[in-house]
């Protein structure tokens, strides 16, 4: 299904590792962050996907420091970490889980 979502090439591959990384908002609330998915990928694809796969709200952000980062409310790691691997966006080696 993200075939189309590649821009310009034929083959979707992920050149380095992607990061996820979680952060402490306020209370019990957390904010999952994806970083380093390939330049490749629509970025909003992946994020519209996963915002009505698991349920959650998210937003792909200009951070100054990583480039494009997707951002999505609640502990999400375990989700995209399998959906990368699943849509065969990246492989097991490729995904670093950050966090607690």
């Amino acid at each position: 299904p993200f075939a189309d979502a590649l821009k310009g090439e034929d083959e979707g591959h992920q050149e380095g590792v992607i990061h996820i990384r979680i952060q402490q908002r306020n209370g019990r609330k957390t904010l999952t962050t994806v970083q380093g998915i390939s330049s490749n990928f629509d970025l909003k694809k992946i994020a519209r996907f996963c915002k009505k796969e698991f349920a959650c709200n998210g937003t792909v952000v200009e951070h100054p420091e990583y480039g494009l980062v997707l951002q999505f409310q609640g502990d999400q790691r375990n989700n995209i970490r399998n959906f990368l691997k699943k849509q065969k966006i990246a492989s097991e080696d490729q995904v670093k889980v950050h966090g607690f």
